[in-house]
């Protein structure tokens, strides 16, 4: 699976969606980190097709970056049907994202 962008306008109907399992990248163009996690994403939509990956850039989408309190970039939200369940901030290994998926998910 690729890794869709997300604005304010479709974000309720790409994650509101019962027993869905997302991840969202807040992150920006000009950051490095932000940079150095797209392969990382990328990988992971392709190994875990259980779950949706998203971007949601925030310069662009600042309504959503309020709406989430993000202050550090890269920052990653994870949701289930929609709620919030757990936020990671900053660059992380794979392994990292993936005990953090496990957690919120049991996958």
């Amino acid at each position: 699976m690729a890794v869709k962008h997300l604005t304010k306008e479709n974000f309720a109907q790409e994650l509101q969606v019962p027993g869905k399992h997302a991840v969202v990248d807040f992150y920006a163009d000009w950051c490095g980190p932000c940079q150095g996690m797209k392969p990382i994403l990328e990988d992971l939509s392709e190994e875990c097709p259980e779950v949706a990956f998203y971007k949601v850039n925030v310069d662009e989408q600042q309504a959503l970056a309020v709406q989430f309190g993000i202050s550090s970039i890269p920052t990653f939200c994870f949701f289930d049907g929609g709620a919030l369940v757990q936020t990671v901030i900053g660059a992380q290994p794979k392994a990292q994202l993936v005990r953090v998926m496990e957690g919120c998910w049991g996958n």
